[in-house]
């Protein structure tokens, strides 16, 4: 996996496990002063060389298929004080809980032709989000999207039975058409706080990665 740290000379630190298909461009609106944060995407393995020695507190956020890998990191990440889930499951590729097979064809299906009607119909509520996402897109190569989303399905089926769905809280898009809200309320329980009017990609909601901790 490839990891950038956002260095505010912070004394805590917010590891943020991103989405299949991103990097850091596409959380540039996202300014915290209080925290540094480690970004880390492209999943084309699962190792992680980072020294978190130096910070007194660490949190973690995941958003989507980062959450099934936060699940399976196990000792390679520290001890964190709060651990929030955004718009995903731990268990992925779980027909019920995770993305159907049906969404993961689409996901296979996405070129050159079709990627910018995937994110207006899947990751954006409105054309003034859709208009910043364009604006912040990853820089990464449809090709080398495919291939971390065929790692991410090998790694699923390898890693599955280590999953911790340890989460405090888990902060869901209303109208996410990717994972099933209702089975994602049912998952998460009285750990569930739904975003309301959004879709896949709740960024834009939100002025800094710390707010997402409360």
């Amino acid at each position: 996996m490839q990891s950038v740290l956002i260095d505010n000379k912070a004394p805590n630190l917010i590891v943020f496990f991103a989405d299949w298909g991103c990097d850091e461009n596409q959380f540039v609106n996202l300014k915290d002063t209080k925290n540094d944060v480690l970004i880390l995407f492209d999943y084309q393995d699962l190792e992680l060389q980072f020294d978190f020695a130096k910070y007194s507190n660490i949190s973690l956020i995941a958003y989507s298929a980062g959450v099934f890998v936060a699940s399976v990191m196990g000792d390679k990440l520290p001890k964190f004080e709060k651990k929030i889930a955004v718009c995903g499951n731990p268990y992925l590729f779980d027909e019920k809980r995770g993305l159907s097979k049906k969404t993961v064809e689409m996901f296979e299906a996405i070129n050159l032709d079709n990627y910018l009607e995937f994110r207006r119909e899947y990751m954006v509520e409105t054309d003034e989000e859709f208009e910043k996402y364009n604006r912040l897109q990853s820089l990464r190569s449809i090709e080398s999207c495919q291939e971390e989303l065929e790692k991410l399905k090998y790694f699923y089926e390898k890693n599955k039975h280590k999953i911790r769905p340890e989460f405090d809280l888990a902060l869901l898009a209303q109208n996410d058409r990717l994972f099933n809200l209702e089975a994602q309320l049912e998952f998460y329980k009285d750990r569930a706080k739904i975003i309301p009017m959004t879709r896949h990609h709740v960024f834009f909601r939100f002025k800094s990665f710390g707010e997402m901790l409360g």
